[in-house]
């Protein structure tokens, strides 16, 4: 079992947690995910790390309730515990490895985090911080009442932008508008890192690419099952069968059919689409251990 040692409510809606984990916590990296489930009836929840702390063995997650699964985490307390807490999953980000450090350290990088997006930035930003690189962060939500880690941010980051669509907390409009202003203001960024809602991850893509710099994108928002046995999570990059869970979740933004991806998962939502998609995509439908497609 894995006890909640710390639980603070972020926002409406959002939870985070401090949950004891060891095994996870001494071995994570930014960019990876653990699988969580409250007991024997619950659904496997895929989650992004939002921290880990080593030495006091815990790993901290970020959920947004949603459905029937994360209304019921959320409702767990201190000393309550997760029955399961399978990780770390996936690919960690590029970025965060010693051994890309130096290339690392040459680049002007700015991250967009949308909404929940800024639990998955925040640990890529923070190793980077305390590796010597200071980067740029936009952070954007719908409304002032769903931002949260805005001052966690801001001590581990170069610059920090806050933007909400509704104007009720800092600049007035999306994270593309923001990146748009800074860039006629002069500043040049040659690395772009976008995580958040698919449809935001698309736009952001779409402005880079115009603007010629190279984008990373997380597509965690897609992952169901964590394995790549219930090909939820199947896209396709650069023409290519992709599987999010164990290829990813990152990939190069410009090369990501997001118009696919986003059209598949609403299709993967009803059991008819499911059985469709699984009828359509073959031995291509699962990824298993993400080679055999």
């Amino acid at each position: 079992m894995y006890s909640i040692v710390r639980k603070e409510v972020l926002a409406d809606n959002i939870v985070l947690m401090d949950v004891k984990a060891p095994r996870v916590s001494h071995s994570c990296l930014p960019g990876q995910f653990v699988i969580v489930k409250i007991d024997e009836e619950g659904e496997r929840i895929p989650l992004t790390i939002c921290d880990y702390d080593r030495e006091a063995e815990t790993v901290t997650i970020v959920l947004q309730t949603i459905g029937a699964s994360t209304l019921r985490m959320a409702e767990l307390e201190v000393g309550d515990a997760f029955e399961d807490f399978v990780g770390p999953l996936g690919q960690p980000s590029e970025l965060c490895l010693e051994e890309n450090l130096e290339e690392t350290k040459k680049k002007n990088i700015v991250f967009i985090a949308g909404g929940l997006g800024t639990a998955p930035v925040y640990p890529q930003v923070k190793w980077l911080h305390e590796h010597g690189v200071d980067v740029t962060v936009i952070m954007g939500s719908r409304t002032k009442d769903l931002l949260f880690y805005i001052d966690e941010m801001k001590a581990v980051a170069k610059e920090v932008y806050v933007t909400t669509d509704d104007g009720t907390y800092g600049f007035h409009g999306m994270g593309t508008n923001q990146l748009q202003a800074l860039v006629d203001e002069g500043k040049q960024y040659d690395h772009c890192v976008a995580i958040g809602p698919m449809i935001m991850m698309k736009f952001v893509c779409k402005l880079t690419k115009e603007l010629g710099i190279p984008t990373i994108v997380s597509m965690n928002p897609i992952m169901v099952d964590g394995t790549g046995m219930c090909g939820a999570c199947r896209l396709i990059v650069d023409g290519k069968v992709k599987f999010a869970c164990v290829d990813g979740p990152e990939f190069d933004g410009h090369l990501v059919d997001f118009d696919l991806a986003m059209a598949r998962m609403a299709q993967y939502k009803t059991e008819e689409g499911r059985k469709k998609l699984e009828l359509e995509e073959g031995d291509t439908h699962h990824g298993g251990c993400g080679q055999c497609s």
